[in-house]
C-alpha cells in the first residue's frame, strides 16, 4: 500500500552549503589529529581528558546552533542520536582494546592506530549512511529492515552479555589480514608510526599496518549496528552524518580515559541490548504507522529519556556488582588494593 510512498516527507537541514562546511570542519578536525599524533608519545590522562571535554563540548555547541535555527525538534533528534551512537563507541572502544592488545601495540603509537581506525569507521559510516538514505526514499519497507537488524543486533549483544562471553578477535582468521600478509613481507618489530618501511632492500609493511587492517575490518561490524540505530531516531541523512561523525572524532582520547573504566562496566552490553531493542521496536512501529495510522509512536523525547535511564542503571548496577565483588573477596580488614581503587 503506502510501501510505494517516500519513507520521510521531512525537509533535510543539509543544505549544499551546511554539508561542504561540515566536511571540511571535519577534514580540519582529523588534519589536528593527525598532526598532534604525528610524534609517537604515551597520552598523559591531562592529555586525554582535555581532548574529551573538547569533542564532548562541540555536540552541545552544534545541538544549540541546530535549535536556535531548525527548532528543538531537529536539536532534540540530534542530541539523542549522538547519545545513542556514543554509547555503541564504547562497545567500539572495547573490541579497539582487545585488539590493541593482541597485536602488542606500543603504547605510544597507540593513539595512531585509534586515529586510522577513526578515519576508515567515518568512510564506512558514509557508504552506510548513503545507502540507508537511498533504502528510506524506496519506501517505507526500510524501517521493517533496519529494525529487523537492530533486533538481531540485540539477541546477540544480549547473548554475550548474559553469557559472559568475551568475543576477542581472531587476528589471524580475518581475510583482509591474511590477504595483506601474502601481498606483502612484514616486519617482526614496530617501527614507530611507520606502516612501511624498506628492509633488505624491499617495502615491507609493519605490524602497524597490520593491526590498522584489523582495525578497519571490525569498523564494518560495528557500521552495520550503528547506522540503522541512528535512522531510528532521524530520518535526515545530515544529522545521522552529524552525530556519527561527532560521536567518532573524540574515540581517540575518550579511549585513553575509559582505558580502566571499560572494563568495570560490566553490564554495559545489557544496556546496548536493551537500547539496540527499543529502536528496534521504534523503528517497527513507525513502518507500521505508515500503513496502519492507528499504531502509535515513540516520540523522540521519550526515546532520549528511554536511552539516558538505560545507561545511568546499567553504569550504576555495574558498580554496584563490582562493588560486592570486591567485598567477597576483600572482607573488612583486608589490606589489599580494591579493582575499583
Amino acid at each position: 500500500m503506502s510501501a510505494a510512498v517516500p519513507a520521510s516527507s521531512v525537509e533535510s537541514v543539509g543544505s549544499p552549503g551546511l554539508w561542504l562546511i561540515s566536511i571540511i570542519v571535519l577534514v580540519a578536525l582529523l588534519v589536528a589529529d593527525f598532526a598532534v599524533t604525528h610524534r609517537p608519545h604515551e597520552v598523559s590522562m591531562r592529555e586525554a581528558a582535555g581532548w574529551s571535554v573538547f569533542y564532548l563540548a562541540l555536540p552541545v555547541v552544534f545541538g544549540a546552533w541546530l535549535w536556535n535555527a531548525f527548532g528543538s525538534d531537529r536539536a532534540l533528534e540530534f542530541m539523542t542520536g549522538f547519545v545513542v551512537e556514543k554509547s555503541l563507541s564504547v562497545d567500539n572502544l572495547f573490541v579497539f582494546m582487545l585488539l590493541l592488545a593482541a597485536f602488542a601495540v606500543p603504547s605510544d603509537v597507540q593513539q595512531r592506530v585509534l586515529l586510522y581506525g577513526i578515519v576508515g569507521a567515518l568512510v564506512l559510516r558514509g557508504v552506510f549512511i548513503a545507502a540507508g538514505a537511498a533504502m528510506l526514499a524506496a519506501g517505507t519497507w526500510a524501517f521493517l529492515v533496519f529494525g529487523l537488524i537492530l533486533f538481531a543486533s540485540a539477541v546477540k549483544v544480549l547473548h554475550h552479555a548474559i553469557t559472559g562471553l568475551v568475543v576477542e578477535p581472531d587476528v589471524s582468521r580475518m581475510r583482509s589480514v591474511r590477504l595483506l600478509s601474502r601481498l606483502m613481507p612484514v616486519t617482526d618489530h614496530y617501527h614507530g608510526a611507520h606502516v612501511t618501511v624498506r628492509q633488505q632492500g624491499r617495502r615491507a609493511l609493519t605490524p602497524l599496518a597490520v593491526v590498522v587492517v584489523a582495525v578497519f575490518a571490525t569498523d564494518v561490524v560495528f557500521a552495520v549496528d550503528s547506522v540503522p540505530a541512528v535512522y531510528g531516531i532521524t530520518e535526515d541523512p545530515y544529522l545521522v552524518f552529524a552525530t556519527n561523525a561527532f560521536a567518532l572524532l573524540g574515540l581517540r582520547a575518550l579511549y585513553f580515559v575509559l582505558h580502566t573504566a571499560l572494563a568495570k562496566l560490566v553490564h554495559l552490553n545489557h544496556g546496548l541490548a536493551i537500547i539496540l531493542a527499543f529502536i528496534g521496536v521504534k523503528l517497527v512501529l513507525h513502518w507500521a504507522h505508515g500503513i496502519w495510522p492507528a499504531v502509535p509512536e515513540i516520540p523522540t523525547p521519550v526515546s532520549l529519556a528511554v536511552i539516558i535511564v538505560v545507561l545511568a542503571v546499567v553504569t550504576l548496577t555495574s558498580l554496584t556488582s563490582l562493588r560486592r565483588a570486591d567485598a567477597r573477596t576483600h572482607p573488612p580488614g583486608d589490606k589489599t588494593t580494591s579493582p575499583l581503587d
